[in-house]
């Protein structure tokens, strides 16, 4: 089933963020109405702010890209905040959509929500087989409890509401809290003061051995606005860049790009996380799109958008 997003009204739940902005950019090659709020405007965790706003503007399509995220640290620290949080989100936005007669829905999800030791690539059909990784168990509960949502409404009501689960993702509109960041922006933003304070040395979290997958935001972004374009079904769709590398490797892949020539070293008294998370694209490549950035020039991109707005990021 083809839908078209041309002359359609398109809400982007959570356009501030970097995968929201990105598919602001994306959309911008649609000719579609792109409609935004901020929260002034409507309080994704309350359902009565949800389902007024979605009553007034009646989008026809929506992209559900707005939740709380944060790296090892944040889901540790803040458990009950993750999971309420993004389990209102998800059920206040779906309900509301079916509510207002939305036409097409897509959710994204995470790769978090694998059990920790599925088998890799991991395949679609993993999830639910195994015990989450207990640094982001909060999270992905949250997030697989939207995937199922999004199935129940589309058995129940026939809502062609769709999920697809990204992997790790770095680019224009990376959060760099010292805290909360992933692992991209707290290696880029560590080499960077680094390099310019003259260090010999940067500290990486973990032994560098577990094996990671990275996708340049604007990559899903596309991949996003390709599945409302091209896929209707029940089961989700992993979007994964293909390349995976260890995180000892994409350390120094970083190191390189921003010009740091000291020493890495990685405190194995910190947590690894889970061993290996690639995600198995074979459905998404069955269905008519790839990847088009490379690592390096994702790294590349993301590095000139960070020297360009490092003020704004210090603040």
């Amino acid at each position: 089933m083809k839908y078209t997003l041309s002359g359609k009204r398109v809400y982007v739940a959570g356009h501030k963020g970097m995968v929201g902005s990105a598919l602001l950019r994306a959309l911008e090659k649609e000719e579609c109405d792109v409609i935004v709020a901020n929260r002034d405007q409507v309080d994704l965790t309350a359902q009565a702010s949800v389902d007024a706003w979605m009553q007034k503007q009646r989008p026809d399509a929506i992209i559900v890209a707005a939740a709380k995220v944060g790296g090892i640290y944040a889901n540790n620290t803040y458990p009950a905040q993750f999971l309420y949080e993004n389990l209102m989100i998800e059920a206040n936005l779906v309900h509301s959509a079916y509510r207002a007669g939305v036409g097409k829905l897509l959710m994204l999800g995470s790769s978090c929500i694998y059990p920790k030791f599925a088998e890799q690539p991991m395949r679609e059909d993993a999830l639910l087989t195994g015990e989450l990784e207990p640094t982001n168990e909060w999270y992905a509960v949250a997030k697989i409890a939207g995937i199922k949502l999004c199935e129940a409404y589309r058995r129940q009501y026939g809502c062609d509401f769709i999920s697809a689960m990204p992997t790790n993702l770095f680019g224009p509109g990376d959060n760099f809290h010292p805290q909360n960041s992933h692992v991209p922006a707290a290696l880029l933003s560590r080499f960077h003061d680094a390099k310019i304070n003259g260090l010999d040395t940067v500290d990486v979290w973990g032994t560098g051995m577990p094996l990671r997958e990275f996708m340049y935001v604007d990559d899903l972004a596309d991949a996003c606005v390709y599945l409302m374009k091209n896929y209707s079904g029940e089961d989700f769709v992993n979007i994964g860049s293909g390349q995976e590398v260890s995180i000892g490797e994409f350390a120094q892949l970083v190191a390189q790009t921003v010009g740091f020539e000291g020493t890495i070293n990685f405190d194995s008294s910190k947590p690894d996380g889970t061993p290996r998370k690639l995600l198995d694209d074979t459905k998404l490549r069955a269905l008519g799109w790839t990847s088009p950035t490379s690592l390096s020039d994702g790294l590349a991109f993301y590095y000139e958008w960070f020297r360009n707005n490092m003020e704004s990021l210090r603040k």
